[in-house]
């Protein structure tokens, strides 16, 4: 698999080193360099490529407004690229694959698009699911019907646990009933049981498939919670209301999320 890819710089020499870079790596192909943000925009709704290296700090068009600009296509992974470590929970925010500090370190750059490696892979076995559904949908509805009732069917046996997170250096053997909350920040998860904090770098689409859904659901675009945790309900303004957990911690719910609340009204 070839990963055709667009680096967007504003400094002619960053792009240079982070070419020179990537020449390292058979399977990367750039397909084109952009020196701003618009031009960025431009080039990504041409060539559809599968990831961009984005600067974060550029005149006028930073890398944000570039992720932005482009949230009207199915856009491509971005790693940003930043001098500055405090953009980084931005960066993920903004559903950054990774962030990279300048200068650009060869090994880190490897770890780097190992994860792209796999995001693109988890999305091309994904594409195939959603075709093969399709063909059985015309051909074959009843076995169209059997697997989707065996992917939304929860079985307790198919979930974790134990959660194995490595941090600090350290392996964490956790024991899922034992988390409050895990809260998000592009790929690295904040995990919060009774008397810790772990960081996981996993992406919580992917922590949410291994936790069973009757018990951790998401009540809020970046926040999943352990249902067993929760002592009271407190409503606020505009439909949305806060979850109060066992340790006195108070986390809010969206309205997008409060059919959620629902299981705690009779």
């Amino acid at each position: 698999m070839t990963i055709r890819t667009i680096i967007v710089d504003d400094e002619p020499l960053a792009i240079q080193g982070l070419q020179v870079r990537l020449e390292l790596h058979d399977d990367v192909e750039i397909v084109d360099t952009c020196t701003n943000g618009r031009e960025a925009i431009r080039s990504v709704k041409t060539h559809k490529p599968d990831l961009v290296f984005l600067d974060i700090q550029m005149p006028g068009f930073d890398g944000f407004s570039v992720v932005q600009g482009l949230m009207d296509i199915d856009p491509p992974l971005f790693v940003f690229v930043t001098a500055y470590s405090d953009h980084a929970i931005r960066a993920f925010e903004a559903q950054a694959v990774d962030y990279l500090m300048k200068p650009v370190e060869e090994d880190r750059l490897s770890d780097t698009l190992a994860r792209v490696r796999e995001r693109l892979s988890e999305k091309s076995n994904a594409d195939e699911i959603a075709k093969l559904k399709e063909v059985l949908a015309e051909v074959a509805p009843e076995a169209a019907e059997e697997m989707a009732g065996d992917s939304d069917s929860p079985s307790s046996s198919r979930y974790e646990k134990l959660l194995n997170v490595k941090d600090r250096g350290q392996i964490f053997r956790v024991d899922v009933e034992s988390i409050e909350r895990i809260d998000a920040a592009g790929d690295y998860m904040c995990i919060y049981t009774g008397d810790n904090t772990l960081i996981l770098r996993e992406t919580m689409k992917d922590l949410e498939k291994r936790l069973d859904p009757r018990t951790f659901q998401r009540v809020h675009r970046s926040t999943i919670v352990n249902l067993d945790q929760v002592r009271q309900v407190k409503p606020h303004t505009n439909g949305e209301c806060f979850l109060v957990l066992e340790s006195g911690a108070q986390v809010k719910v969206s309205r997008s999320y409060r059919d959620v609340v629902a299981r705690f009204v009779h």
